[in-house]
Order: structure tokens, then sequence, then C-alpha cells
């Protein structure tokens, strides 16, 4: 466990840049161009290739076994609120009345590390689909994506998506199926 633990913590530090840079611009659904640009910069300088514009601000990487086996889609959603953050925190909203306080900047900057984490340790078959999503707080971000051709593109075997859960002690996880 510590072979796959190490390299992970590892890239935390990086990992809180990303999310204090994304908690400091929060962008609505469907306005998430800097983030997007952020997410894409990150997975181009991984050497992955990468595909924007799904679902209005989406983006899509890749990271290939180049052998047949299971197509695993990962997928972090990236939009903030409309509402103001109650925080005195060094990296907090510099955009009045939007802020990250659904966790979503965590998420992208998870996803993050985790293709960074697969680049360096490609899996053995199939492929790992990275789906940065816009607009999930209501704002049909899955769907748009969807509609764009998401599967068709990039057809997965199976999604894979968490959110942080506050109410969970540290070290805890909570796993369900479904939608």
């Amino acid at each position: 466990m510590a072979a796959v633990l190490d390299p992970l913590i590892a890239l935390a530090p990086r990992m809180t840049e990303w999310r204090h840079r994304i908690h400091a611009w929060p962008e609505l659904g469907f306005e998430e161009e800097r983030t997007s640009a952020l997410v894409a910069e990150v997975l181009t300088g991984l050497g992955l290739q990468v595909h924007t514009g799904l679902g209005g601000t989406g983006v899509v990487a890749v990271i290939d076994s180049g052998k047949p086996g299971m197509s695993i889609g990962l997928r972090a959603d990236m939009d903030a609120l409309p509402m103001d953050e109650q925080s005195d925190l060094p990296f907090r909203s510099q955009r009045p009345g939007v802020a990250h306080t659904c966790g979503h900047d965590g998420h992208t900057s998870a996803l993050l590390g985790t293709a960074q984490y697969l680049v360096a340790h490609p899996p053995a078959t199939g492929r790992v689909v990275l789906i940065f999503q816009p607009a999930e707080e209501g704002g049909r971000g899955a769907i748009k994506m969807v509609e764009d051709g998401l599967f068709e593109r990039w057809p997965c075997d199976e999604v894979y998506a968490f959110h942080n859960m506050p109410a969970l002690k540290g070290g805890e996880a909570s796993v369900r199926t479904g939608p």
C-alpha cells in the first residue's frame, strides 16, 4: 500500500496549489473558463492529448495502456456556487457572489493529482478517461457533455466520481452504486 500512497502524498502540495488557485477564482456553471484552462494546461503538461469544449467548458483526456481492457471514467466537477464566501483565508474567493463552498475546487485538484499519478503509473491494461465536468450544481453539465458525444468518443465501462463528505470522520469513505 505504501508504494501507492507515497507518490500520492508527495503530490499533495501541488494539488493544494491547484485547489487554492481554483478556489480564489470560482466560476459558475458553464462559465468555468479559467478553471478549464488550468485543467487543460496541467494535462497538456503531463503529455496528454486534451479535448476541451465538451458541454461548454468540459475537459477530457485519456491515459491509455495501449492494451485491451476496461475503460474507466473518472469524473470531477468544476463549478462554484452563487454565494459569498465567509472566510479570511488567504486564497478566499476574489469574486463577490461566487464561491467554492461546495468543494468542487478540491474535486478538480484531486483528479489532476490522479492524472499526474496515472501518467507516472499507467494502468496495465485498458484506459482511464479523465472527465472534468462543468455545471454540476443544477446546471445540466453532465447531460451537455453526453449530448456533445462524450461516451461516443470515449466509451466507458464504468464511471466513478467522488464528493467530499465533511460529516464523515477523517480516513473514512462511503461508497454507493448508481447516480
